[in-house]
Formats: structure tokens, C-alpha cells, sequence
């Protein structure tokens, strides 16, 4: 679209500046850090975007897209206003492609002038950083538009063309997505994996021996049998990854016979001992997708959550009267640390923890996320100094926990590898050739980066690397049997994905970006394509998901396959490059599914009803069918129209209407009373030709809505009056100026009474 843009630096004229972000608490720090010489305005968020009820994208015409004006006149008002008062302005918008867009967006809205129009952004809102960023003022970067621009058209495209035909082949309120659809594939398809597996038995066996006048007593393993690993390693190929199981020659318990034999008439004797000084590092700062996998695993956060949490600490916290960014951004797929932080990181360490514990070079980790943006930085605290447990009084309970976990993943990072001392003893048994045994022992000789964090492979330790520590044992000596203990175990299938391994899959596989990771998991659940398992949180699909997914992977081959989804992304990073032109990678994708969506259109059959076992139609004893419209399943008399029985899916029918004494007030027809998703309430008799509503109330009779009362007081925010309104969580004041301003005031029934009397209601 245009050229890279070269940095300049934006000088303040003979007014003040305008700083425009895109939120309101961001603009409250932001204006205490930056004070009285700056104007600092928020445009909470999006101010135009693709319309919403309609494309909005024209694919005859290189795909322009048409942008609408968010729904905030109040807040466009605002900003114009601040506008007319300033010499220069400034877009401080976060650090990504929707940032950058956004700053594009106002930049076009408000026909801003490009030589007093400059952007600025930052990783952490501190007032080092905020003031830093004036001095690197850029022009807006088209690369980063363009490539924004194309993932809203692409996701326009396939949502609003995907949708409707979804609507009109499966049940109407079903949406798809470029990623939504690939993750609940991923759930589907594993489904699918944990169903075909076949289970397997196996035994495995230790041995508890003890060294003649030397402690402690210890176990070893069986490795090899009759010369042979005893070991056996089955890799299946599963539609994301390879899944890998471990068995053992030993099928069932009486092939032990034999070894028991051996192990009992001996000799147990040493042959081979080896002593290594093992060093283990650190994990590298978070970045968006470890963050939420290690807040789901260790304090049992959502994604969702994580993600909220997150934006409060980085936008700010009042401390002492002062408010602080205390993380840097959170949307970001890159571990790059700035040299500053290292360098106060390092002396941190050495002041807290000792010398020892602060590597001489503070390290530097490397990016393996596909497509990391290395501009960008980890999310690691603003000042190391500022420890959890110092700031504790002002962080709700799930910032601390979310700050605690970031501060300490990140000081970690920084700090000295943990040595362990292991140790590992074979043993043979009537000769190495004929049973041979191994024990493995650890020590840790210096704890590191441990003393501070552990990950879940340093809790959860397997076999060869356990904390056990064996007597001194030289090649030659023997060893007495104490006890043999043997164990069956079977084979388990690949797990259901919880929050954390499915966006570890999609990371792994580059479907998506930091940004869409929580939305995409909260957009299926929403979607009711998955759902959450009562007591383990597992993610699973639903009879839905898996309906739709179906239909999909028939007909849209393309964007259903993980390379596939995962190239788009790799071209949206080419543009956000200057690689690639936006309209280019548009138009090569649409040629495909456009021709995918008209076979589609054509062929695609709307699937069978199922047949409920053993429910019968209430009203006339037919079989019942599962069907599913856009509030979901319910069952349907099998014989419908001629019969029009119903019943929830829980098990309770449908009563039939119930006639009253009503008659419609729009077209004559009697009016009866229906039993909806939300209980009953009144109908047109004629419907679906009339669909006149009402409420009812506990007996059963119409409530004939009044509209908004004057309440005779006045709205403390704005001064306009305020109203009585009703709803489904009861009555209360609110502002008429809504929704411009939504100030809302509790009210007692005593005070509804009297509103009600002022204004000849009953």
C-alpha cells in the first residue's frame, strides 16, 4: 500500500500536544505521567470498523473494504473538541497491528495531518518508557495496517460467506472462522484418536536391593532381558503431533516368572557406575501463549481471565498514590528482554540471592514461536524491585496472582542454571547378557534458577531423573535382594486438550497470533462447538462441533488444515514484512474458497435428525427426533407437521399453548400462552404470520409495558433526568441520556411505587 515509513521525531508546536490511546485507564496513567503540558484522549478502541450487518468487503474491487463509524458519538465528539486545541498530535495506541491499525483509523477519521501526526508506542507504561517514546516518533507504518487489514478482510470473508451457509445446511446462529473452525477441529479430530485407541497391558518390574554395610537401600529397574531393551516405544501419528507410548516386553504377569527366577538365585552384581554433573536451564520470560498455559496449569486461570488480568497490570495500578504499568504488553511472541532490565535484574539477584545465583552474562533467549516479531518484548515485570509480596496490598487477588507468577517466571529466567550430581548403576543378574538392571539417583549440587521457579517437569519427575540418592557403589560389588516389585499397567490414550495443550497446539502449529488465542477458545465454548468438562476442565467437543466440523472438512479442505491455516498466517507476517501486497494474498486465498463455497452451496446435504432412544412423543407416542435450532437441541415428534409434539432435551415437554381471553392488538387473532427458553409469556395465536409478544406475570396476565418513567431526580454525571426501566434482574434508575451516559441508581420499591403514582401508572 505505501512505503515503509522512515522514523522521525514530531516536535511539540506553540499548544499542546494531543496524546490519543485507545483506553480509558491507559489515558489515566498516561495523563499523570505525561502531566498538564499534554492533552491525553481515549478512543476506547475501535473507531470505524467493517459494518456489522453487512460484508462491507467489495470482492470485485480488489477487496476494498468500506469502514463505518464505531457507535461513539460521544467519544468522536470528545476527540474532535480536543483537536481544535492542539498544534501536534500524537497516536499512542499499543504496540501491534491492531494498534498500529487503530492509530490508521484515526489518523483517516479525522483527516489528520501526517507532518503534526506522529506515532509513538511502548512496551511497559512507565514514565521512563512514555517519555522515551517522543524522542523515536514515527510516521504510521502501512505494513502493519495492510497487514491487519488483510486479517479482518480474510476473517470477513469467511465468516460472512461460511455463516449463512452453515444457517441454511446445518441450524441456523452458527458462525465459522479462518481459526475458530481449525480449533474445534483439533477437539474433534482427538475425539476421534481417544475413541480408536486400543488399550494395551503391560507389567513393568523393580527390584529393592541393598549394598552389604552401606545405606541407603535403593530400586532399579529392569532395562534388558535375554540381551534385549525391555523397552518399547509406539509412535502414533495423530492429526496434530505425534503421540508416543511406552510399554514393556512383558505382557502379563507370567512372563515375570523367569525374571523372578533370575533375580532370586543371583548373582546382583555392579557393572558399570557413572557420575555426570548435569546442568538444567531456566525457560525463557513469558510470552502470551506460555503465560496462559502456565496461569491455566499453576493457578488455574482461563485464558480469558489470564488475559484480563494481564491488562490491568499493564496499563496500570495506583501505588502510593501513583499510578504504575507494571508489566510490559501482553500480546507478544517474542522473549527479548531490554539491556536495562537485564543489567538491574542481575544486580537484583546478586543483592537478594547472592553472587552465585546471577550468571556473569545475563542471558539471551532466541524466538522458536513461528512468526515472533523480535521487536516486540516478553512480559516481564517494569522494575524488578518492585517483588509481588511489596505490593501485595494493592493488587486484587487475581493481579497478585498473575504479577507473582510473571515476576517469578522472569526472575528465573535471569538466573544461574541449577546442577544436579546424578549418578547411574547398571546391574546385571546371572550375567548382563541374561537380566540387567539400572538405578538412577540425583542430588541437586546447586539449586539456581529452582530456588525461585519450577516447571511442571521439575515437580512431576519421571523415572531416570528422581531425587533418590544411592549408596557409594563401585563396578564388581554385590548387591542383596530385598524385595521385587512388580506392577501392571495399561496403556492410556492421548488426553483431551484443556485450555493450555490447545493453545500450545495452535502456537505449535502457527494457527493464530497472541491476539486470538483467548477469544478463539471463549468464541467456541460460546458457540456451544465445545464445552468444558465438570470436573477435570477438559476441553471436548460437542454433538454440534462435531457436526459442523464434518461438513467442513468435506467441503473446505483448505481452510480446515493446519498448513494451510498456518501459511495464511505466515503471508500476514510477509505484509506486515513489505513482503507481500494484502490484496494479492486476498485474492489468492478467495479464488479457492469461492469455488470450495459454491460446491458447498450446491452439495452440501443438511444432516439426518438422529433418533432420541426411548422417548416417545408426548402427544401422540411417536419416536422423537434430536433436533437443534440457534438456541440449541431439543426433541421433535418424528411426525412433524401433522404432529407438533415437543420436549427439551432434558426430558420436561413443551406444553401445548394455553388459550386466554386476549385477543391481538395487532391483527384480531386470539392470544395464548407459550412456554419459551425463559419461561412463559404471551403470544399471537397466528404465529409465525403475527409475532406480537408479551410479558405475563405470576397469574398469568398481560403486562403492558409503560416505557421509561421520569423519576423526578436528575443524573449525578451529566444532569439529564432519570427514569424508571425494568429488567430481567428487576427495575432501576437509569439516565436518560443513555446510552451517551450509563449511569444507573439502585432503587427500593417504596420509591417504585411512588414513580409509578407520579406518573398515573398502576
Amino acid at each position: 500500500m505505501a512505503t515503509k515509513p522512515t522514523q522521525t521525531t514530531a516536535k511539540k508546536q506553540n499548544g499542546k500536544a494531543l496524546v490519543i490511546v485507545e483506553s480509558p485507564t491507559k489515558q489515566k496513567t498516561i495523563s499523570k505521567i505525561l502531566g498538564p503540558s499534554y492533552i491525553v484522549r481515549s478512543s476506547f478502541g475501535h473507531v470505524r470498523d467493517l459494518p456489522s450487518k453487512e460484508i462491507g468487503v467489495d470482492e470485485k474491487h480488489d477487496f476494498k473494504p468500506t469502514y463505518v463509524v464505531s457507535g461513539k458519538p460521544r467519544v468522536i465528539t470528545e476527540l474532535k473538541d480536543a483537536l481544535k486545541k492542539t498544534d501536534s498530535v500524537y497516536l499512542a495506541t499499543d504496540p501491534d497491528r491492531e494498534g498500529e491499525a487503530i492509530a490508521w483509523h484515526l489518523l483517516e477519521l479525522f483527516k489528520l495531518k501526517p507532518e503534526s501526526t506522529k506515532r509513538i508506542f511502548f512496551h511497559e507504561i512507565t514514565p521512563t518508557a512514555v517519555k522515551d517514546s517522543f524522542s523515536h516518533a514515527r510516521g504510521i507504518d502501512y505494513n502493519l495496517v495492510d497487514a491487519q487489514q488483510a486479517r479482518r478482510v480474510l476473517d470477513r470473508l469467511v465468516g460472512y460467506k461460511l455463516s449463512p451457509l452453515l444457517w441454511r445446511k446445518i441450524t441456523p446462529g452458527l458462525s465459522a472462522g479462518r481459526v475458530q473452525s481449525v480449533a474445534v477441529r483439533l477437539l474433534t479430530e482427538r475425539a476421534k484418536e481417544i475413541a480408536d485407541f486400543k488399550q494395551e497391558a503391560y507389567w513393568t518390574l523393580q527390584a529393592k536391593l541393598q549394598k552389604p554395610q552401606a545405606k541407603p537401600d535403593f530400586t532399579a529397574r529392569i532395562i534388558k532381558w535375554e540381551g534385549k531393551n525391555i523397552e518399547q516405544t509406539t509412535t502414533y501419528k495423530l492429526f496434530a503431533e505425534d503421540y508416543k507410548v511406552k510399554t514393556t516386553v512383558f505382557k502379563d504377569n507370567e512372563s515375570l516368572a523367569p525374571v523372578n527366577s533370575i533375580l532370586r538365585a543371583g548373582p546382583l552384581v555392579v557393572e558399570k557406575v557413572e557420575k555426570k554433573e548435569v546442568k538444567q536451564k531456566s525457560k525463557p520470560p513469558f510470552i502470551t501463549s506460555s503465560m496462559q498455559q502456565d496461569a491455566y496449569n499453576k493457578i488455574g486461570f482461563s485464558s480469558q481471565k489470564t488475559m484480563m488480568a494481564a491488562q490491568t497490570l499493564y496499563e496500570g495500578v495506583e501505588i502510593g498514590g501513583e499510578t504504575i504499568g507494571l508489566i510490559t504488553y501482553m500480546r507478544t511472541d517474542s522473549f527479548n528482554v531490554s539491556q536495562q532490565l537485564r543489567d538491574q535484574t542481575n544486580k537484583f539477584i546478586k543483592e537478594k540471592y547472592g553472587p552465585e545465583f546471577a550468571p556473569s552474562v545475563p542471558p539471551v533467549y532466541k524466538g522458536k514461536v513461528k512468526g515472533a516479531q523480535e521487536a516486540h518484548e516478553s512480559i516481564h515485570p517494569t522494575d524488578v524491585y518492585r517483588t509481588p509480596q511489596s505490593i501485595k496490598q494493592y493488587l486484587s487477588a487475581d493481579q497478585y496472582k498473575l504479577y507473582e507468577l510473571i515476576w517469578l517466571r522472569f526472575v528465573a529466567s535471569q538466573m544461574s542454571d541449577a546442577v544436579f550430581n546424578t549418578v547411574s548403576a547398571d546391574i546385571s543378574a546371572n550375567g548382563a547378557d541374561k537380566c540387567l538392571l539400572r538405578a538412577n539417583g540425583r542430588t541437586v549440587k546447586f539449586n539456581g534458577y529452582l530456588s525461585v521457579y519450577r516447571d511442571e517437569q521439575d515437580e512431576d519427575s519421571d523415572d531416570d531423573k528422581e531425587d533418590a540418592i544411592l549408596p557409594q557403589m563401585e563396578k564388581g560389588d554385590s548387591l542383596k535382594l530385598l524385595d521385587i516389585i512388580t506392577k501392571d499397567h495399561k496403556t492410556a490414550p492421548p488426553p483431551n486438550y484443556n485450555e493450555a495443550s490447545l493453545i500450545k497446539t495452535l502456537e505449535k502449529n502457527g494457527i493464530g497470533r497472541p491476539s486470538t488465542y483467548a477469544p478463539t477458545i471463549k468464541t467456541i465454548i460460546d458457540r456451544k462447538y465445545a464445552e468444558k468438562q465438570a470436573k477435570t476442565n477438559k476441553l471436548v467437543a460437542t454433538e454440534l462441533g462435531i457436526t459442523v466440523t464434518e461438513q467442513l472438512k468435506q467441503f473446505f479442505q483448505d481452510i480446515m488444515d493446519l498448513s494451510y491455516t498456518a501459511g495464511v498466517e505466515e503471508k500476514l507476517d510477509d505484509i506486515a514484512e513489505g513482503d507481500k501486497k494484502w490484496v494479492s494474498v486476498i485474492k489468492e486465498f478467495y479464488d479457492g474458497f469461492a469455488k470450495d463455497l459454491d460446491n458447498a452451496s450446491k452439495n452440501m446435504k443438511k444432516p439426518a435428525p438422529t433418533v432420541a432412544e426411548g422417548e416417545k412423543c408426548p402427544l401422540c407416542g411417536a419416536p422423537m427426533l434430536i433436533k437443534r435450532s440457534k438456541y440449541g437441541e431439543y426433541l421433535s415428534c418424528s411426525r412433524y407437521p401433522e404432529c407438533k409434539g415437543k420436549k427439551n432435551l432434558g426430558g420436561a415437554a413443551v406444553p401445548p399453548p394455553q388459550p386466554t381471553n386476549e385477543v391481538c392488538d395487532k391483527c384480531g387473532a386470539p392470544m395464548v400462552i407459550r412456554t419459551g427458553r425463559r419461561g412463559k409469556f404471551m403470544a399471537c395465536s397466528a404465529y409465525p404470520a403475527c409475532k406480537n409478544t408479551y410479558s405475563i406475570d405470576e397469574e398469568g396476565h398481560k403486562i403492558v409495558s409503560t416505557g421509561p418513567l421520569d423519576s423526578g431526580r436528575k443524573c449525578e454525571k451529566c444532569g439529564k433526568p432519570l427514569v424508571l426501566r425494568h429488567s430481567a434482574k428487576g427495575s432501576f434508575l437509569g439516565c436518560s441520556g443513555y446510552p451517551k451516559c450509563r449511569n444507573i441508581v439502585t432503587v427500593t420499591p417504596e420509591e417504585i411505587e411512588e414513580i409509578k403514582k407520579k406518573n398515573g401508572v398502576k
